[in-house]
């Protein structure tokens, strides 16, 4: 999460700060429209699949070139997603010291460099990994871009459900990285990020829901009570913990695997439940305290993933 600016009503920018932007200013400008940190969390989904459609380790050139890859195509869509969102960006306190609330980079510049990045990702994999990596990527990004950001986010309290799948694709691309073929395994790594995208984005939701209504989004925890949202947040969490033990017998998988997915899955429920029932008492966040299902949210992926890529290696 970046710092929220003091001054709610009026962006920081460079010209009202005192100083003149640097080469190393608007490149980190650009660097923060593509959010590297949602990033990180993609590829912590793309790269542990590769070793488990592998049954080892993959070659070191083909996981640089997937990354790479998935790296400017999460950039693009992240990118576009700015130029989309920069309305209610600025009237948002977690996102209004983006480059463009900021102006930092103009609407203009920021959409052309979201095109380059969204052209340039798919020429990249679809000559240095395979074209059905690339054609994966490009229908993430399109996806995420029109289907959640421009058509779901400002319609429907269910937006992140639907429009979430977009962050599952990188289990399938990881997958078709080293296979070019689809298969049920990463369809499997592909449900379990679609159930859990509701629990982790809804926490954190929580947190900023005075933001989602002063933006007019009609995010869940912002239109319904926080018992009705830990209520949904909890039927989400074992469907995902159900989904995960499913790759066991379909990949297959060794004993680490499901021992793992059991482990983690049975504390994230354990933080779910923590989370209604101290909805039921309050709706101050104070007492709710959904950070804490957010961060953990984030660990139980990374883990789980991580499991996945290291059973092949203990059977």
């Amino acid at each position: 999460m970046t710092a929220v600016d003091p001054d709610f009503s009026a962006p920081v920018t460079a010209a009202s700060s005192g100083r003149t932007s640097t080469l190393r200013d608007v490149a980190g400008s650009y660097v923060a429209l593509m959010k590297p940190r949602i990033i990180e969390l993609l590829l912590l989904t793309t790269v542990p699949v590769m070793f488990l459609a592998q049954q080892g380790v993959p070659p070191l050139g083909l996981v640089v070139w997937t990354v790479v890859g998935g790296t400017l195509s999460a950039g693009s869509a992240n990118a576009l997603n700015c130029v989309v969102d920069a309305d209610i960006d600025q009237l948002m306190r977690r996102t209004q010291r983006r480059p463009l609330p900021r102006h930092r980079v103009s609407t203009r510049n920021a959409l052309i460099f979201g095109l380059f990045l969204g052209v340039l990702s798919t020429l990249w994999l679809w000559a240095l990994v395979n074209p059905l990596s690339a054609l994966l990527a490009l229908a993430a990004n399109v996806f995420y871009v029109v289907g959640y950001t421009m058509i779901l986010k400002r319609r429907t309290s269910q937006n992140i459900v639907w429009g979430g799948a977009a962050g599952c694709f990188p289990a399938l691309i990881g997958w078709t990285a080293v296979t070019n073929e689809l298969a049920w395994a990463p369809v499997v790594l592909f449900l379990v990020v679609f159930f859990w995208t509701p629990p982790h984005f809804w926490a954190l939701a929580m947190r900023y829901r005075e933001d989602y209504s002063a933006a007019g989004v009609p995010m869940l925890p912002s239109v319904a009570s926080s018992k009705d949202v830990a209520k949904q947040i909890v039927i989400y969490s074992w469907v995902m913990v159900a989904t995960s033990l499913l790759l066991w017998p379909i990949a297959p998988t060794g004993w680490f695997y499901p021992l793992a997915a059991l482990a983690l899955g049975g504390a994230f429920l354990v933080e779910a439940h923590a989370l209604k029932a101290r909805s039921l008492d309050s709706e101050s966040l104070a007492v709710i305290k959904p950070m804490r299902l957010f961060h953990w949210s984030n660990a139980y992926l990374a883990l789980l993933f991580v499991a996945a890529a290291v059973d092949p290696f203990l059977r």
